[in-house]
């Protein structure tokens, strides 16, 4: 009874607008104090104990960093000097922008490692170049919603790490090195779609009469933007620093290709920056701590156990039991965000992982993959919020050029779930 209120009172609460760690926190709290109704305080210690044990963990430092480096790579001006190189290459020309979107958006993942930090970041400078060139606001809010989804595959990724700190046996480089081809399969599916219904449909038909960036200016002009991801990756598998140590490097990289190179930061800037890096740091680390009272009272309560065991004796068979996960997390990717997703549920699926011997890296893609195709499928979209604000439109305009995207890179899903080793080959290529 008081696993089932567990469950009741969190979906009960969030239906009534609690906010979602509010409502992780509380539902666990009060379920606790129910369990122990004999004990001194009714148990209730346990609270603030594991309010701090799911808060204090090393590979959660990352997240406020790479958080800080997408504000700061937001208004330095890179993303626009990577737009520039990158039709600079591709040329002009129908169905054009929408690739030069997704590819940048892509590059900017191995920046930032947020979906929308990037979608800000893209969407500022892509959808009025879009609107401009006679392309649906609808559309350009919809590409740049779906092409900022990719950047939690491509390292670095906030995602992953997160992930990292709940399954002990996957390491934050190894599921760095993971995400890099299915975050790479992911963008180049996106781009199929996006370029055909461009050009299905005549859109950006005034395109092609816009001047060509030179290419060797714009390559000068892009190329504090291009070595970011070098420096990053590159310092990570030369054993410079950790991915912890790493977001602090990328912090301090920013920083100097904004203030001294660009000069498009002010000293005055910095204290927006940092407000606005450490507003959304907090609500990702309070919703983490906040579900770590939740995941408490999940295993005190012997919830998981139970759970797995039905699934697995359910006669379904090893894919048949993950197709039903991959459905469950879907839908319930429509209505909660990624992090979440992953503090509410990894504790419940880690025993059917280890019952079918499942690689743990393996099925952090696969779940990353989950939440990316969750950050751009209404109604609770949070990239798919970011470009629509941007683009003045509202959410249900995109559904009719959305459903194409979600399908490109449901079927990546697939391929990694079919072929394991499109996620496992290059960590075991680089030792880990």
């Amino acid at each position: 009874m008081i696993a089932t209120l567990l469950f009741v009172a969190f979906v009960a609460m969030m239906l009534v607008g609690v906010p979602i760690g509010a409502a992780l926190g509380l539902a666990g709290a009060a379920c606790i104090a129910l369990a122990n109704g004999d004990a001194q305080w009714f148990g209730l210690l346990a609270v603030p104990q594991n309010f701090y044990a799911g808060l204090g963990k090393y590979p959660l430092l990352a997240i406020p960093m790479f958080v800080l480096v997408g504000s700061i790579f937001d208004r330095s001006g890179v993303a626009l000097r990577l737009v520039n190189f990158a039709i600079a290459i591709v040329g002009r020309g129908p169905g054009m922008l929408p690739l030069v979107t997704i590819a940048v958006a892509m590059f900017m993942g191995g920046i930032s490692g947020s979906g929308p930090a990037t979608a800000a970041a893209v969407g500022g400078v892509m959808i009025a170049a879009m609107a401009r060139a006679g392309y649906p606001k609808p559309f350009a809010a919809s590409v740049v919603g779906a092409a900022a989804a990719t950047d939690i595959l491509i390292p670095p990724s906030v995602a992953f790490i997160v992930y990292s700190v709940l399954v002990p046996n996957a390491s934050v480089p190894a599921l760095f090195a993971a995400g890099m081809i299915p975050g790479i399969l992911a963008g180049l599916a996106l781009m199929v779609p996006a370029v055909w219904l461009a050009r299905k449909h005549h859109m950006g038909t005034l395109e092609a009469a816009l001047p060509r960036p030179p290419f060797w200016r714009s390559l000068r002009e892009a190329s504090w933007g291009l070595a970011a991801p070098v420096l990053i990756l590159g310092g990570m598998r030369l054993g410079w620093f950790t991915p912890t140590e790493a977001a602090v490097v990328a912090v301090f990289y920013g920083l100097f290709v904004g203030m001294v190179v660009h000069r498009t930061i002010k000293v005055r800037d910095l204290f927006a920056i940092l407000r606005e890096s450490g507003e959304l740091s907090a609500v990702i680390l309070i919703v983490v701590s906040l579900a770590g009272i939740f995941a408490y009272s999940l295993s005190t309560l012997g919830v998981i156990d139970p759970v797995a065991h039905a699934i697995v004796n359910s006669g379904l068979g090893e894919y048949g039991v993950l197709a039903l996960l991959i459905l469950l997390l879907i839908t319930v990717g429509m209505f909660l965000d990624g992090v979440s997703i992953f503090l509410i549920f990894v504790p419940l699926l880690w025993p059917i992982v280890q019952y079918y011997k499942w690689d743990p890296v393996w099925f952090g893609v696969i779940l990353t993959l989950k939440v990316a195709l969750g950050q751009f499928t209404p109604p609770l979209a949070v990239n798919l919020m970011v470009s629509c604000r941007i683009a003045g439109v509202r959410m249900e305009e995109t559904v009719r050029w959305v459903g194409w995207l979600l399908f490109s890179m449901f079927v990546v899903m697939v391929l990694v779930i079919a072929f394991p080793q499109l996620a496992l080959w290059l960590p075991h290529k680089l030792g880990y």
